[in-house]
């Protein structure tokens, strides 16, 4: 029942704005008004002016209203509005093809407004806005004259206050999810701001600021977000269908985090940072907030995505979409930098990719600054406060882009993104991929001071952000059994010999707080099984059952993408490894074995800078002697007094050295010995290190010289010339360059020698021969 409008009027004189799109909604309101007014007994002075607003929010036609406005200043004005009930107010309708079709049914035309009346006149509900006297809004008006001209005159700012008052009303029925910014290009564009920032640009290119903002008219529409509640809608339904075609239909999320940050959002300037593995990311984040009445976030990425259809649809869902290069734009980059300043100032919370590309390789990728640098730039130039960084993790139980990922990294050319791709890409999802799961960390609090006393804060920021996302990452029972199975390879696992090592490193990993997929409270062997049928029919691992015992294996051809798996959680167990390999190194050290130990684990934490994120030094050696304490309470006196480093790694059950990074150190070796191979004088610059890395590697490979093709890759290889630019070993140089170069390669296979004497302490003994 609609709630009467009287029960706040206290005025003698007022004015409705009768938001009416048609006929039919103006004379509900008229009749919905008249009879509420009968029941309030108000005898005061009433004027009435027509005004559709919710037809078109960005261009709210006025000359009626100007005219109306010629009231006593005390008079209240109240904005009312028809809501017409529809079953997309159930959280879980979704929108059918005949809503296309017909039009919005939260905004019927006259025809169907007629039809639905007569159906059912409860599908009718009338709302009213906060009112305000003229005078109030008069006053309000001037205020802002001084601050920016937005509006030309007194009329077209009392509709667009009669349309925030009424969307607020209207939100409240509906939900939060559908708060959204309105007439943003006209709010950016009248501030003292921009206007500062055109005379700026002007003074630089000696053009006229007219020209500037003619010229910044086309920026405004790219740019800026048009997100309108049907398409919402329509772009939920969607994107829960897409995820419907390989997921299971339930999103794994942690509920009460989930009301942790509805706060945060709501009360501070908040950036959503998500990490990247698929397409299915950027859908996934916004199922997870719309289905949960979050505020709709604005979609940050790159233009490329803005192609038929999915275009027109995400930027009226709150797409940003970016140019990839505007270096040489100043006024690009002032309407972006301005348009991002309104959004943080109006808490309308920024979400996108951390790492601004998909990760092909699995494991968290070094952050592309930009995206992060435009926000925090327009951070600096709002008035908004300190603003709130959430990292989100992403996983999947299976990740449909794996296939493609293998092959990209192995030289294939990437296929640029266009409507065609996006059909064949859904029709690759029609397969059981299992389930998804989001997890957030804590948030990462970034202070305008902080950013403009230090010039590495925005690296900082990132690190931060990269560390907790990796903290908050799960073991999934796919990554699991994709480590365990590689650590075993070439070796074939039985059901009882994978459970039995999955066993040992999930006691490892719960004992150090790292978070498990809630597949783990289940009946692991009954889901294992389904997901082991769902691997093998994706050609991801084998399975052979024509002997006494059913075996499962990664077979060589499938290295790549069983690595994919493994390296989504790879960083849990990194400190281990380095701790594995550290001890080794100080059993064969004779003198000062601690010492050596020590070296080594820094030296090893160095040489893998561009591969992890790690916590800070000393951080990293508290953890370093939490992991050995776990195993000997003594164990530096083990080491130093008792030269016990090789008994104490063989107690440290399960080793996982050779099962987590393993590759890296190969690529490394491949690299070191391209290198080692060229004369002082000669020198390759990064592309043909790359190519010359994949054709000896896949030599090395053949020879056996490295274990796995998941060693041969774009990345790890593009990496590995990282390293050997730090080593000093890609430069041409003197006649001493030929040995630094033969002296890093042996290093590297000394360390490969040293993985693959962990590999057979590793392996267990089978007693029945």
């Amino acid at each position: 029942m609609s709630k009467s409008p009287w029960q706040s009027i206290k005025a003698t004189d007022v004015l409705f704005i009768v938001d009416a799109a048609h006929s039919v909604e103006e004379r509900v309101l008229m009749d919905w008004l008249n009879r509420t007014q009968l029941d309030a007994g108000f005898d005061g002075n009433v004027s009435h002016c027509v005004v559709p607003i919710a037809h078109d929010p960005e261009n709210i036609p006025t000359d009626r209203l100007y005219s109306a406005l010629d009231v006593s200043d005390d008079a209240l004005v109240v904005p009312v509005r028809v809501v017409w009930r529809t079953s997309l107010d159930d959280l879980n309708r979704k929108p059918h093809l005949r809503d296309l079709l017909r039009g919005n049914p939260r905004r019927p035309n006259q025809k169907r407004a007629e039809t639905l009346l007569l159906k059912d006149p409860t599908r009718a509900l009338c709302i009213a806005g906060n009112p305000a006297t003229l005078k109030d809004l008069e006053t309000r008006y001037r205020k802002r004259k001084e601050i920016a001209s937005i509006d030309d005159n007194l009329a077209e700012y009392v509709a667009e206050q009669a349309s925030l008052a009424l969307e607020v009303a209207e939100r409240r029925l509906r939900g939060g999810r559908y708060k959204v910014p309105r007439q943003v290009s006209k709010q950016v564009r009248a501030s003292q701001r921009y206007k500062m920032g055109l005379l700026e640009i002007a003074k630089q290119t000696g053009s006229t600021e007219e020209q500037l903002r003619n010229r910044a008219l086309p920026y405004f529409k790219e740019l800026v977000a048009l997100p309108h509640i049907f398409w919402q809608d329509v772009a939920a339904a969607f994107n829960r269908w897409v995820i419907s075609l390989g997921y299971e239909d339930k999103l794994v999320v942690n509920h009460q985090q989930l009301e942790k940050y509805r706060a945060i959002v709501r009360e501070h300037p908040t950036a959503l940072l998500w990490t990247h593995k698929t397409h299915m990311d950027g859908i996934t984040m916004q199922s997870i907030l719309f289905e949960n009445d979050f505020p709709p976030p604005h979609t940050m990425g790159g233009i490329n995505m803005a192609f038929a259809g999915i275009g027109f649809l995400a930027r009226r869902s709150g797409a940003i979409f970016i140019r990839r290069s505007f270096q040489d734009n100043p006024l690009y980059k002032l309407v972006l930098r301005e348009y991002l300043s309104y959004l943080l100032e109006k808490r309308f919370p920024l979400t996108w990719s951390f790492e601004g590309t998909r990760s092909r390789v699995g494991k968290l990728m070094p952050p592309r600054y930009g995206m992060l640098k435009y926000v925090m730039d327009a951070m600096q130039e709002s008035s908004a406060d300190d603003l709130h960084i959430i990292p989100v993790a992403i996983n999947y139980d299976m990740n449909n882009d794996v296939k493609d990922y293998a092959a990209e990294d192995s030289g294939s050319i990437k296929r640029p993104e266009s409507l065609s791709w996006f059909i064949s890409y859904l029709r690759r999802m029609r397969q059981p991929l299992g389930r998804i799961y989001v997890d957030f960390g804590e948030p990462v609090v970034v202070s305008k001071s902080s950013f403009q006393d230090d010039h590495l804060a925005l690296q900082k920021t990132a690190f931060k952000v990269g560390v907790e996302a990796n903290r908050v990452t799960p073991i999934t029972l796919t990554s699991l059994m994709s480590l365990s199975l590689l650590g075993a390879a070439p070796r074939a696992q039985t059901i009882d010999e994978m459970l039995e090592n999955m066993n040992a490193l999930r006691a490892w990993a719960e004992h150090r707080g790292v978070k498990f997929t809630s597949d783990f409270d289940d009946d692991q062997q009954e889901h294992m099984l389904d997901l082991i049928d769902n691997m093998v029919n994706s050609e991801l691992i084998n399975r052979y059952d024509e002997g006494p015992e059913t075996v499962y294996a990664v077979a060589a051809d499938q290295q790549v993408m069983a690595s994919y798996y493994r390296n989504s959680i790879v960083h849990h167990f990194v400190p281990k490894a380095i701790a594995e390999l550290a001890l080794l190194e100080a059993a064969h050290t004779a003198a000062d074995p601690l010492t050596a130990f020590w070296n080594e684990a820094d030296r090893l934490r160095d040489l893998f800078k561009f591969e992890f994120f790690y916590a800070p030094t000393d951080e990293f050696h508290r953890e370093i002697r939490q992991e050995l304490s776990f195993f000997d309470q003594d164990w530096e006196k083990t080491i130093e007094e008792h030269g016990q480093a090789l008994a104490l790694l063989r107690s440290m059950k399960p080793l996982i050295a050779h099962a987590t990074i393993k590759p890296y150190v190969e690529a490394y070796r491949i690299m070191a010995d391209v290198f080692a191979r060229l004369s002082n004088t000669e020198t390759l610059d990064e592309k043909a290190a790359v190519s010359a890395a994949f054709k000896y590697g896949r030599q090395a490979y053949l020879q056996r010289r490295i274990s796995s093709k998941a060693s041969i890759g774009q990345i790890l290889f593009k990496n590995a010339f990282k390293v050997m630019t730090g080593l000093k070993v890609v430069e041409a140089g003197g006649a001493e360059l030929v040995r630094r170069r033969k002296t890093e390669s042996q290093r590297f296979r000394n360390l490969s020698h040293r993985i693959e004497r962990i590999r057979t302490l590793a392996m267990p003994i089978d007693l029945d021969l």
